[in-house]
């Protein structure tokens, strides 16, 4: 059986971790294909003290020391893997995770860095000629993203990356699915996400201006961060939302919002985990608009798209009372045919059999 080691920020936490569901869902699917994994994430940021799933019985996971005595012992066992996947935002020491990870990694292992956050990284590395990551490009067989189309692959080609291919965020059905709605998340509009700087603004727009343009209207925020932000009165704050509640959030309100990250919808291409958890329970969607959404779902019939909040705040008022069911209906079809992790894995796993061909014969 083909071994991965993957090296990322945590897949038992969502905690100040927008990867996990991710995570969780392309390594559930690509054991599935028959691979052996193991999962390596340091215990920091209090992530250990705020777990939402338990060890899954898909994935081995080893809780390391955040120490870089931790972090060396980690990284050595990459020796034992064929397949080694250094991720974007460990979030501790994330240049000698990747040096130590390579490092160890057997000569006929195949060596892949898989970017999580593609804008944050590649502008990190534009900047920085002498950048670790830059400097070890050439020398990884692949370059995998969660998002991004071919501004972010002409990027990291251009930095030296062999190849780089966008595997893109996707629905796990068996842990995001319609659910009996929740009281406390009764509302209009819900928008869940952590307050992170390069999102302020786009909340502002999106999400809070048209909570001021609609006062009638009830609003909910979930997410970590926005504590001491000023909200209009309409705004009622969650906190932060596990897990196990993203379905009821998702089901219960008339429709739930998507708020790209400035550099997200400047590249495109980069549906989030929420566009597929919100599809994958069948709710109406609002998403700010970016380009390549029409690859994912259908504007006006599978999702609506909001210019600004002027958008978002007449959708509000206009739309039919019966139209939020059949939208999303209509999404949560559309990504079950053609948009779930078991799709994305097997996309993954010719990738790995074309760079690592002895794969193929091991398998």
């Amino acid at each position: 059986m083909t071994s991965i080691a993957f090296y990322g920020s945590s897949i038992l936490s969502a905690y100040w971790n927008g990867a996990a569901t991710y995570y969780r869902g392309m390594l559930r699917a690509l054991a599935a294909e028959g691979y052996a994994i193991t999962f390596y994430e340091p215990d920091v940021l209090d992530r250990q003290n705020n777990r939402d799933i338990e060890p899954p019985s898909w994935c081995d996971v080893v809780v390391y020391d955040g120490t870089v005595e931790g972090l060396k012992a980690a990284a050595a066992r990459a020796a034992e893997a064929d397949i080694v996947v250094k991720a974007s935002g460990v979030g501790f020491e994330d240049d000698l995770v990747l040096a130590e990870v390579m490092k160890a990694a057997r000569p006929d292992a195949l060596r892949i860095f898989w970017d999580v956050d593609a804008p944050a990284t590649l502008a990190e590395m534009q900047t920085a000629p002498d950048h670790p990551l830059r400097r070890t490009l050439p020398d990884l067989d692949l370059v995998l993203t969660y998002g991004g189309g071919d501004p972010v692959v002409s990027a990291y080609r251009d930095l030296g990356a062999r190849e780089c291919v966008p595997i893109y965020n996707a629905l796990d059905p068996d842990t995001h699915h319609p659910a009996p709605p929740q009281e406390r998340f009764r509302g209009d509009l819900a928008f869940l996400g952590n307050r992170l700087p390069d999102r302020d603004a786009r909340v502002e727009e999106f999400f809070l201006r048209p909570a001021k343009q609609t006062p009638e209207a009830r609003f909910l925020l979930g997410g970590s961060g926005w504590d001491a932000y000023p909200l209009p009165r309409n705004v009622h704050l969650l906190g932060h939302v596990r897990t196990a509640d993203h379905n009821a959030l998702n089901c219960t309100p008339r429709m739930v919002l998507n708020v790209a990250r400035d550099s997200m919808a400047k590249n495109g291409y980069s549906p989030a985990t929420r566009v597929f958890e919100a599809a994958g329970a069948g709710a109406c969607l609002i998403t700010d608009a970016w380009e390549g959404i029409e690859l994912f779902l259908e504007p006006g019939e599978e999702v609506l798209v909001a210019r600004d909040g002027e958008d978002v705040a007449e959708i509000l008022k206009t739309l039919p009372d019966d139209a939020p069911q059949q939208i999303g209906a209509r999404a949560r079809a559309r990504v079950l045919a053609e948009h779930t992790y078991a799709d994305r894995a097997k996309q993954a796993d010719a990738l790995f059999r074309a760079h690592a061909p002895r794969l193929e014969a091991a398998s």
